[in-house]
């Protein structure tokens, strides 16, 4: 027995001791001197307390070629996923269910436009350059360390990171700003389903003449291709992004007497976090900026003499149509009073552990059939998708070159103009005093009263696109005489009148954030920017509720139960932890919804409107309409009324948190029902969950409130799906001592010190200052690394 536990104990230590060698070879290294090649010069990178970079470079081809390098050690997994799930390559390492999600990336065409970008990139450019030698350090890195810890447990062989990769990463995040693929068929199957009265609650124009003759399969498979569209975004554990906020507050409102920005944008979060933050600096040049992977130049940045945020634009850039077949040869459809033959390729997605599948291409003159991927189930109906990324010039990673540069109001105006796909909003501000807002986007000229947001008919001239408004018809602004300028997703206004279409947020919170900032009374300051990042408050829960209060108090009888109707009506629509009535609504809210909607939609389409931001806009005005067509239950013989539905939906609400919380309702507080976990693709795997995730914790916050904690609507409990990805405050009367925070930590690697350091912080509401002085990166270094020249 002594001999025996000897040796398992000999055996135990050298498997620890194995397993720490293991962990320890992955770790980043941040000190000590490395050799690289093509250096020109020593490149300093200094480290600080949260793990951010801060690379001082003797010019700007060493600059981002130590970027490079440097990101890649925090960042390699997520660079990899990035770039296989843009170009349609998961299935190779993570089996045959990915082989749905790699045909839809291929059909979406976005390597075929990421070679028809590169072929038209000059060569000698300063951003060219610059991505070419961001290229070369995350190569030299991988060419010279071990694999992450992901690679050796999906069986990932490494292999070069090419411009190619860096192109179609720009398609993803134009893909994952698009909800047509969501919206239109949800809207499309209300308006020739189920008729005008059903699609009233929708603020949609009713086209009775632009019904498509699609049959049962067709519907079908429409939303399959949806749910596959948004399932394809979710579980590849990678940054989507939902909305934001931001707002720039020009000197003469603030108590500093300079402009002050403040921005969060709203993305999924994820492990590791969307943001990799690095602060740069070479003669001529210094940014402090927010990088994606495979990103050379900073989505959002800052310095002391500019700096920027952004929003989703969402305007309405891709359209689905559908294309009229030839009876007589499948592979020809009707186009401007002709037959024409379709486009055929055919590709082979490599398959773990399988044979390599064969899939076949299709493009109309409209743009790529996507429901093919749906493949032996695709319908009769081919669908084919317009968009605007594939049809414009879209110098997008040059326009951010010089966003990183753009230090006044003109330089940033003719930046901004060469983003074209996606749409986005710039707001900017800088030192002298001056604050702007443009929407950048190419926004297409459709004909005269067609709806997008409805399937097209390809068979006629509504899907036709007559070219491009100017830059100058985008929505902008530049000083404004309010002296402040607001973001928040909702429908924007065009200077020349024109109309942009768009799947656009309800105007609560951006109504709520203007109101605010329009208070003369205040002197805006970093703490009252931040107390507004934080506020958990919305109108839009009195709005739901003004109409079905009077309702329920008809139809609730119990005395407990009028009680939490009488706290309903008392709530002021806010989210902290400790709020009862926040999760009595949000529970009731989907079971209103459930009860009202689902019999009509059924179970695909009704979780596909739940996945839409039309929801939000139907709500409110469904509540207020006691005639509307969706409160009879087709189901039942009977014709139910709201009155009954309220009922129906107060019940289900009742026992779906008596059986998630238990039966006091004085325990149903919101922190115990609203949780975030940060989910690390691995993550969703037992008991790697418990390895790679970060989390759970109690999540105050909720849909459309400034603190946009949310989720998709549901049933209790429920987990936090997206967020604030940075929250940033930057006063330029001092913008050295802006402030910041991650929600989860700087780093992706396992077991690394900045791996979570800063989910808690972030949950908590804090902010972390910014490091820009040379003092403050001295005092704050934690660890040096120098990068020489390789001899």
């Amino acid at each position: 027995m002594k001999r025996s536990l000897t040796v398992l104990a000999v055996l135990i230590a050298a498997a620890v001791g194995g397993g720490a060698w293991y962990i320890h070879g992955k770790q980043p290294r941040r000190s000590g001197e490395i050799a690289l090649q093509h250096l020109q010069a020593p490149v300093s990178v200094r480290y600080d307390g949260r793990g951010v970079p801060h690379i001082q470079a003797q010019n700007q081809a060493d600059l981002y070629r130590a970027l490079g390098y440097v990101q890649a050690q925090d960042r390699l997994f997520q660079m990899e996923m990035m770039r296989r799930l843009a170009r349609g390559e998961l299935a190779e390492v993570l089996g045959p269910r990915l082989v749905a999600t790699d045909t839809l990336f291929r059909s979406l065409r976005i390597r075929d436009q990421a070679e028809v970008a590169l072929a038209r990139e000059d060569r000698q450019s300063p951003s060219w350059k610059a991505i070419e030698a961001y290229l070369d350090g995350i190569n030299q890195y991988q060419a010279s360390h071990p694999s992450p810890m992901e690679f050796d447990a999906l069986g990932i062989t490494p292999r070069p990171f090419t411009a190619q990769d860096i192109f179609s990463v720009t398609g993803y995040m134009a893909y994952s700003f698009a909800a047509a693929f969501r919206t239109e068929p949800m809207l499309t199957f209300v308006r020739d389903q189920l008729g005008a009265g059903y699609l009233k609650v929708f603020d949609i124009d009713w086209h009775p003449q632009g019904a498509l003759p699609l049959a049962a399969e067709d519907w079908k498979s429409l939303n399959t291709m949806a749910r596959l569209s948004q399932q394809a975004l979710q579980e590849a554990g990678l940054p989507q992004f939902e909305g934001s906020n931001a707002w720039v507050i020009a000197g003469n409102r603030t108590a500093s007497g300079r402009p002050l920005l403040a921005g969060d944008p709203h993305i999924r979060f994820s492990v590791p976090s969307v943001w990799y933050e690095a602060h740069l600096s070479a003669p001529g040049f210094e940014l402090y900026g927010y990088h994606q992977a495979l990103g050379a130049f900073a989505t959002l940045g800052q310095n002391k003499e500019f700096g920027w945020s952004l929003t989703m634009f969402q305007n309405d850039d891709l359209d689905l149509v559908a294309e009229k077949v030839n009876p007589g040869n499948p592979n020809q459809v009707w186009y401007h009073d002709q037959w024409v033959d379709l486009q055929t390729t055919q590709e082979q997605i490599a398959v773990k552990g399988e044979e390599p599948v064969t899939i076949t291409l299709r493009r109309s003159p409209h743009g790529p059939i996507v429901n093919d991927a749906l493949g032996k189930v695709a319908p009769t109906t081919p669908i084919a998708m317009w968009w605007s990324f594939l049809e414009s010039q879209n110098p997008i990673l040059e326009g951010f070159y010089e966003i990183n540069r753009a230090d006044t109001l003109a330089k940033m105006r003719a930046a901004a103009a060469k983003v074209q796909a996606p749409g986005l909003n710039f707001i900017w501000a800088n030192a002298k005093g001056d604050i702007g807002w443009w929407a950048a986007a190419q926004l297409p000229i459709r004909p005269a009263g067609v709806q997008p947001m409805f399937i097209l008919d390809g068979s006629g001239r509504d899907a036709d696109k007559l070219g491009f408004y100017p830059f100058s018809a985008n929505p902008q602004e530049e000083n404004p005489a309010r002296g402040f300028i607001v973001s928040a997703n909702f429908q924007p206004v065009s200077p020349q009148g024109i109309e942009i279409p768009g799947y656009y947020n309800l105007a609560d919170r951006g109504q709520q954030l203007f109101s605010q900032l329009n208070d003369d009374s205040v002197k805006w300051d970093s703490a009252h920017a931040q107390a507004l990042q934080l506020g958990t408050r919305t109108g839009y829960a009195q709005r739901v509720l003004a109409p079905l209060l009077p309702v329920l108090r008809q139809v609730v009888s119990e005395p407990g139960e009028k009680a939490l109707v009488e706290q309903l009506g008392r709530w002021q629509g806010d989210y902290p932890l400790d709020s009862v009535p926040a999760t009595v609504f949000s529970e009731f809210l989907y079971d209103l919804t459930y009860a009202a909607m689902h019999d009509e939609l059924g179970d695909a389409m009704f979780d596909t409107l739940l996945a839409t931001r039309e929801l939000d806009t139907a709500l409110p005005r469904l509540a207020a309409d006691e005639d509307s067509p969706w409160w009879d239950d087709r189901a039942s013989a009977a014709h139910e009324t709201r009155a009954d539905i309220v009922r129906l939906a107060w019940g289900n609400t009742l026992r779906q948190l008596k059986a998630t919380l238990g039966d006091d309702p004085g325990q149903w507080q919101w922190g115990k029902a609203h949780t975030l976990t940060h989910e690390h693709p691995l993550g969703s795997q037992k008991p790697l969950d418990r390895l790679f995730n970060v989390g759970p914790f109690a999540a105050p916050g909720s849909h459309e409130v400034p603190n946009n904690l949310s989720g998709r609507l549901g049933p209790a409990p429920w987990h936090v799906g997206y967020g604030p990805s940075t929250r940033r405050v930057i006063d330029f009367a001092d913008p050295a001592h802006a402030t910041t925070i991650n929600p989860v930590g700087q780093s992706g690697v396992l077991f690394d010190a900045h791996y979570s350091d800063q989910a808690q912080d972030y949950i908590d509401g804090k902010y972390h200052q910014v490091l820009i002085d040379p003092a403050d990166v001295a005092n704050g270094t934690v660890s040096t690394m120098n990068l020489v020249p390789a001899r």
